[in-house]
């Protein structure tokens, strides 16, 4: 069902339609907007970017809470001098990386590495979720602590692999083998390759080729 609504917001939504009542082929939104270099590679530059800001900020946190460095420099302040640098690159993210997936959702979605970075991203949420609810909600007594408390310390670590590790799988969605063209069986299990192709039959029925 996924698959399907994701085949039409890729093939049919803002498409033209053929006075056949087949749909005319790259004429979608999304379609328009993939095909658009400049646009497309100015949201995929500033998705990078606003990611470097987004883990930069969080990278200092999660050192300081190690005890790696800014030692001396009391957690709340840190927190509190990268929070706005950490929300504006969040929201960038969201925006941007909204667009590149509105710009080939049905590929994306079949895409391993792109459903390991969404787990991977539903983690790293839950862990700053734990971390602002209950970790840090006796902050006041470890604050100016040279190393955080072993909870501090363990999400900290946590963030920094997971954040790490988001990364990684970003970058793997642009090979071959992570996508549905020739997969092997671990990636066609894992992207679901049967329910792609057969997505891809019915787009392929109703579009004007």
């Amino acid at each position: 069902m996924i698959s399907n609504w994701l085949a039409d917001l890729q093939y049919r939504f803002g498409a033209t339609v053929a006075a056949s009542g087949l749909i005319e082929p790259d004429t979608s939104w999304s379609a328009q907007l993939l095909s658009s270099d400049r646009l497309w590679m100015l949201i995929e530059g500033t998705h990078v970017l606003a990611l470097m800001l987004f883990v930069g900020t969080i990278l200092f946190v999660d050192l300081r809470l190690l005890g790696v460095t800014m030692r001396s420099v009391p957690v709340s302040r840190v927190t509190d001098q990268v929070l706005p640098w950490t929300i504006g690159g969040f929201v960038l993210l969201i925006v941007t990386g909204g667009l590149l997936f509105f710009s080939n959702p049905l590929e994306y979605w079949h895409n391993a590495a792109f459903r390991v970075k969404l787990v991977l991203l539903a983690a790293a949420a839950i862990n700053i979720f734990w971390f602002h609810w209950r970790v840090q909600a006796n902050r006041a007594d470890w604050d100016r602590a040279l190393v955080a408390p072993r909870a501090a310390r363990i999400s900290g670590a946590a963030s920094l692999m997971l954040w790490i590790a988001v990364i990684f799988a970003g970058r793997y969605m642009a090979y071959d083998w992570t996508k549905c063209m020739s997969p092997g069986p671990v990636v066609a299990a894992l992207a679901q390759c049967e329910v792609y192709d057969r997505t891809l039959e019915r787009v392929d029925a109703e579009l004007a080729l």
